[in-house]
Order: C-alpha cells, then structure tokens, then sequence
C-alpha cells in the first residue's frame, strides 16, 4: 500500500521500523487504577487512527515493552503517535500520556534512541485533518456612496477528518464572529463552499467606531479563526479543531488560497504533571516517486536478474548482498519481481547457490540468507488469505475460549489439573495440525511452485537423503509460516491484538509443537513412527475446484491421500481406430497423486488404470468435430492420449482446470497440443500422418498464482533506488574488489577487502555494478531536477 498525491511526483511515507522499548516512572492516569496496579501497552497511531498495539505488561510503573513493527505508511498524515493506556477491568482503557511526533519532525529523530516525555491525552488535542480556505480583501461601495473594505473568508473544503466512534464524522465549521455554518453529514471529506463577509474598516462619513470591528491601521493585527466541529445531535459536539490565518497575508496580494492543517484549540499548550517518559527507536524514510519512464533502466536491470549466471553477479542479489543488515531490503525486490512474474526462477537460482554452501542436510534453510528472506516475504504477501482460511476459525476457538493448556509443573496454579491440561493442548494442537494438513485446497499457487523447486534443489544436493526434500519444505512451511501465524496471529491479522497472557502461553505451547512435528530432521525414527500412526492413512475429499501441489512435505511424508474429484464420464480406449462404440462409462477419480478410472463407484473397486500426476504432460479441451462429442477433454501423457467426455461443460471445464493445476509443476509438460483425435492414420486438426508429430496450437499456460496484488512497480522501483542510494559506498567496494581480483589488472590484494560480498564471477559481476552505478546517477540527476519544497499554508 501506498499514498501518492499524483503520478508525476508522489509522496511515499515509510517508517522503516519503530521500536518501542520502554517506560518508566508512569504518572497517575484517571480512574480508579492505583498506579502500583497499572497494567499497560502501548500503541501507535497516524493521527488517530491506532494501527498497532503492544502487549498488555502486567503491573509496572517501568514496563520494558521491546517490540519492533516495520509499516509502511499509506496515506497522508500530521502526527505519528504513540499512546500508552492503562488496562480497565469494568470499563475502556484509560489513556496514561502520548508522544506525538510531528511528520516534518520524524527525520530528525530516525535511527537513534529517544526518551520522550509523556504529554496528556486532552479531547481539544486529538486533531487531524485540513482545511482548504480563501481569503479576498474587496473594497464595497456602500448605499451612501461610502467606500470601505471587506475581508471574504471562504471556507471551500476539508479533508482527512478523523472518525468518530468508528464512523464518518457529521463536521461543521464556524468562523469567529459569525456562527456555525449548515451541517454536512457522514462524511470525513466535506464539501462546503460558504462564504463569509467581515467589514474590516469604517466608510469615511462613519463616526461611531462602535459600528465597525477594526480600525483601518489594525487590519494586520486581526486573524480569522475556523473551527471545525463533528455535531453530536443529542450528544456534546465534539472539537475535530481549528486553524488561524493572519489577515496581515493579504499584504502584497488581494486573494489568498490554501490548505491548513488543523491545529489543536489553544495549539495544544497546557501545563501539566510528569506523567513519565517512553523510550522510542524510529526509522524513517520518506521517496518521491518519479514518472514511469525514469525507472525502466533499474526496473529491467532487476527483472533480469534470474537469467544472470552466476546468479551473485545479478541486480537484486547484489543488491541483497550490500545490504545484508537492513531488514527491508529484501521485500521491493519481492514484489516487483512478483509482479513481473519472475520471482520463482530468482528464488530457484539464490537458493540453488546456498544450498551449494550447505554442508549438512539437517540444517537446510536455516539461516537468515537472501533465500530465506525472499521465501518468507513472498509468504507473507501470498500466504495472508490462505492463513485466514486455515487457521483463523481454530485460532478464534482458542483465544475466546477459557481453557488451560499449562503443562510445565512450575507454571502451574493452584487447582490446576496437569491432565485436564494436557488434553486440552492435545485437542487444541490436533485441531491446528488438521487445519493445516486440510488447507491444500487454499494455498496459493506461488507458494507451490517455490516448495516444488525447493524440494528438487534439495533432493539433488543430498541424494542419498531421502527426507531431505520434506525437511526443505517443512523448515518454511511449518517453522516459518504456521508456527509464527499460530505464536504472534496479530502480526498476520488473524486476530484484532495480542492475546492476554494465557492464552499466549497456549500458543506458545501449540507453535513449538507444531515446529517439532515440521521439523522432520530433528525428529527421531521413534517420533516418525508415532506421527504416522496418530495420521494414519485415509482419503480426503476436498471441495470441487479447489487442489493444491504445495504441501508434498505434509501429505506425502504422513501418508494423507487427497481427493480433488471424481466423477462419473465417458472414456474412449487409447489406441481404438474404430468411431463409435469405443466410448465406455468409467468413473474418473483424480487424487494429489494419480488419475485413475473405475468401472463402478466405490472404494473397494479395484482401479481399470492408474496413471501418476507426475506423468500427465497436458490437458486440453478436444474439438467437438473430433468425434461428434460435446464436453470432451483430453489428458497427454507419455503414452497414448486419453479421451475423455464429461457430464456437462462444467465438469468439463472444472476436470481441465483441477488435472491441469494438479500436474502444473510436472518437468516434463508439453508446449503445443493437438485439438482434435488421431484417426485413421492422421490428425483430423493438421493432417499430419505421423502420430507423434508436436501439436499444432500452444498449450494452454497455467497460472502461477491466483493473486490480487496492487504494487506500484515505480513506488518499489524507487525504494530500490534508495537502498542502492544509502549504500552506495560498499557497492564501489564491490566494484573495487572486483577490479582487483585476477581476471582484471593491478595486484590481487587481500581477501578481506571482497569477503563481505559473493563474488563468484568478478567481470561479470564488475559489468553489472557499473550498469547499477550509471543508472544510480541518472536517476539522482532527475530527482535533482525535479526536487522542490512546499511551504506550508502554500497551494
């Protein structure tokens, strides 16, 4: 996500990561709470709109809270804030202080530790919004002929006004000495386009100054004041807040037009006692996003990167490579390698080259490398509807529900019961691991496709490791995806906020169980045999239309068969020259494993044929002409064609997606087909006489995922642009290390000068950061040129 005022020159708020680490000395806050009680969080908020929120800390005036949230900011906003609340029993939170950080300010406290002083939380204080107002001094003729001026206050429109109990606020405004003006209703974004008039001086025949608010000379002094109120209809309005214009800026012009950002009454100034002090560490960054055009350089030196060869010496993994330390480097790659459709073949390549460096097969992809990284931003992108699907019903179970899983005897409280206990955590991480072992049907494509290439890296870099391949999976899919959703399920939106601390012990306990029964490395043949005997060997219908390739490593490694569809159909024989009487009807039954036919319905119905998933090389609708039938399929294999008519065009179509998307990852697939039959002695589509001769019409091409991504390819592009920017100093010593290693000139020096960087190429690698190099300096040379600043109270 991301906030763009228009496509020419957007801004793109970005707080690289914010840290909260700590309070203390917290002063009283009002209620009943006595402050040895106090039980507090924190949360953050743009403007007042919350959009994090810490753990609840249990009964200190000095909490350490020590969590880090890394957000991109999408939309415009004043203030980044950060409140910290007392936990109510019988009745809301109760608001202990706030730090306010204005956004001009931002820059000059990021990347460094600051106490900041608590400031009360005041109604008058919460502010947030514009107002976009014109001012025009008119000199008016009276009836008497008298000249005098008048000062025109219009008050056009408002934007981003904060919500009120959830809701679209009902603002007015008023403006000082005249009243309220008509009322605009639901909305945060009023129009109001109404005029006020204020005579500013006396008309000369005029001698009662009592007639007239100001004298001519005090016109500088005078100010207009707009506030903004939300009508509460039968509750107290509440203050959304004001601006003041000094009517001194009609000097030099006679119209004056503008937006201002609300202030709060007063601007917010107000004695008050300590209410304590909050430790914050804020990373901030702020891109002007170019036009299109400036990026196509960068944007395909970088979706060039998976056909480099070595894959070190590419764009996106130099990139990774000089900026090891930086926590969101990897993601802007991601998603715009993503977009591109372009992100399996990279991750293939960065992976193929760790693995190479991987000694033991127990600790595959366990590090924190560009593989990783990448393969974790990509789930957390891809994987977010599919852990909504799969673990957010059981997770709701377990956070709304009372029941005890503690099993530590320390932990215990007293009445406990340690069995009761440990059957509620069993039922609990029974439920968890069934939800995962049934999601097949909602993974999302990418992911199988990355698992799938994972597990034939891994499978031909230890081949005599039979478990290797689940393990590779297993260390993601289990350890870095489902184990992290179940122990942290806010940070996946799974759930509103932290779960209190009960309920996060049973998580915690569910997560470490659910990573020992991934971690198939780790575990003992004795383990094996006890996993597999609790998940014994049964079919699992899935819903039609919905499969998955991805986790092999779960209902491969615990025998679990999926059944994606099974219908009654027509089948012709393979081989049959005759027309006519060759069709039969078969019951066609597919699984994540194989496609068979039955010549009667049933589980205890031996099958006619079996053909592996892995050998299907294609599917494809067939011509109706070919054999005078509608609704008719064909699955291409390494033997004959199988002909197959189903029920109606539905089945038709749902057999061609689920066999297609069941076989997608298969090596050997084909890239052009024939529409229609082989008989007697050519194809009736091309004519050709040979039976093997290639297809004449391209395969159908499979989808790699069916996601809904909005990436603003110029706003990622440019992200890029930055990190190069801000680590430009070891890109030229990648380029020098480069240059002094033996293919170039001049004296090879020490190997600590190039350690830090994966050279396995230097002139490869050396073309490519000279490419990165120019571009870098083009694109800084635009920013230049189109660089300017807006001073507030300016169009």
């Amino acid at each position: 996500m991301n906030y763009q005022v228009e496509k020419q020159n957007p801004e793109v708020f970005r707080p690289s990561r914010t840290g909260i680490e700590q309070c203390k000395n917290l002063g009283p806050c009002s209620g009943p709470n006595r402050q040895r009680d106090l039980c507090t969080f924190c949360t953050i908020s743009l403007d007042q709109e919350e959009v994090f929120r810490t753990k609840v800390f249990d009964k200190s005036l000095s909490p350490f809270y020590g969590e880090d949230f890394y957000f991109e900011i999408p939309r415009p906003f004043q203030c980044l804030s950060f409140y910290v609340f007392a936990k109510g029993v019988f009745q809301r939170d109760l608001p202990v202080g706030k730090v306010s950080i204005r956004k001009e300010e931002l820059c000059k406290f990021s990347g460094k530790e600051h106490w900041f002083g608590l400031q009360p939380v005041d109604p008058n204080s919460e502010v947030q919004g514009k107002v976009h107002l014109e001012m025009r001094l008119n000199e008016l003729i009276i009836e008497n002929g008298s000249m005098c001026q008048q000062l025109l206050v219009r008050i056009i429109e408002c934007q981003g006004l904060p919500l009120i109990s959830g809701q679209n606020c009902d603002p007015y405004a008023t403006v000082s000495l005249v009243g309220p003006t008509p009322m605009r209703k639901k909305t945060s974004d009023p129009q109001f386009e109404e005029t006020f008039y204020f005579e500013v001086t006396r008309p000369n025949s005029y001698t009662k100054k009592s007639h007239f608010q100001v004298e001519e000379e005090d016109i500088e002094k005078l100010e207009i004041k707009v506030d903004l109120w939300n009508n509460g209809n039968l509750a107290q309005d509440v203050f959304l807040g004001e601006t003041r214009v000094s009517v001194k800026i009609l000097r030099n012009d006679h119209i004056h037009r503008a937006w201002y950002l609300l202030q709060p009454k007063g601007n917010g100034k107000s004695k008050t006692d300590d209410l304590g002090s909050l430790r914050l560490n804020v990373t901030y960054t702020e891109d002007n996003v170019l036009p299109s055009a400036c990026y196509t350089p960068l944007c395909t030196l970088l979706l060039k990167s998976p056909d480099i060869k070595p894959i070190s010496a590419s764009a996106a993994h130099i990139l990774g490579d000089i900026c090891r330390e930086r926590y969101e480097a990897v993601l802007p790659v991601v998603r715009l390698l993503l977009h591109h459709s372009r992100l399996v073949s990279f991750v293939s390549a960065i992976a193929a080259l760790e693995l190479e460096n991987t000694q033991e097969a127990n600790t595959i992809f366990r590090g924190n490398s560009l593989a990783t990284r990448c393969i974790d931003d990509m789930m957390k992108i891809v994987g977010r509807s599919y852990l909504t699907v799969t673990l957010k019903p059981v997770l709701d179970e377990i956070c709304e529900s009372n029941k005890t899983c503690e099993i530590d005897p320390i932990k215990l409280k007293e009445g406990d019961n340690v069995e009761v206990n440990k059957e509620n955590l069993q039922g609990y991480v029974q439920k968890v691991f069934s939800s995962i072992t049934q999601s097949s049907s909602s993974c999302p494509p990418l992911m199988c496709d990355v698992f799938r290439s994972l597990r034939q890296l891994a499978s031909k870099r230890f081949p005599d490791d039979p478990h290797v391949q689940y393990s590779a999976v297993s260390s993601f899919v289990f350890l870095r995806f489902f184990a992290v959703a179940v122990l942290s399920p806010h940070t996946f939106q799974l759930r509103p906020h932290h779960p209190d601390l009960e309920v996060s012990r049973t998580l915690t306990l569910i997560s470490k169980t659910i990573q020992t029964l991934g971690s198939w490395g780790s575990l003992s043949k004795n383990k094996l045999v006890c996993i597999h005997v609790c998940l014994s060997y049964q079919p699992v219908t899935m819903p039609t239309n919905q499969f998955i390739n991805l986790p092999l490593c779960v209902y491969q490694s615990v025998n679990i068969l999926y059944l994606f569809y099974y219908r009654e159909v027509q089948k012709r024989a393979q081989g049959r020259k005759r027309i006519g009487k060759n069709f039969k009807k078969r019951w066609l039954r597919v699984t994540n494993r194989e496609l068979s036919y039955h010549k009667h319905r049933g589980e205890t119905c031996a099958p006619l044929c079996i053909m592996p998933v892995k050998n299907i090389q294609a599917v494809e609708k067939l011509d109706e002409s070919a054999f005078n039938r509608k609704n008719m399929f064909q699955v291409l294999h390494s033997e004959k064609p199988l002909y197959v008519q189903a029920g109606n065009c539905v089945e038709a179509s749902e057999w061609v997606e689920v066999l297609s998307q069941v076989s997608r990852c298969n090596p050997d697939r084909l890239g052009t087909f024939h529409p229609s039959a082989y008989l007697a002695g050519a194809w009736l589509c091309c004519r050709s006489l040979s039976d093997s001769q290639p297809g004449c019409k391209p395969c159908t091409p499979t989808l790699l995922a069916n996601l809904q991504l909005d990436i603003d390819c110029d706003r990622e592009t440019e992200r890029i642009f930055s990190l190069f920017t801000s680590s430009y100093s070891k890109l030229q010593k990648m380029e020098d290390a480069c240059a002094s290693i033996a293919v170039y000139q001049g004296p090879l020096r020490e190997q600590d000068d190039y350690s830090l960087f994966t050279i396995q190429d230097s002139k490869e690698t050396f073309h490519t950061v000279r490419q990165i190099s120019h571009i870098l300096k083009e694109l800084q040379r635009e920013h230049d040129t189109r660089s300017g600043t807006a001073q507030y109270g300016s169009q």
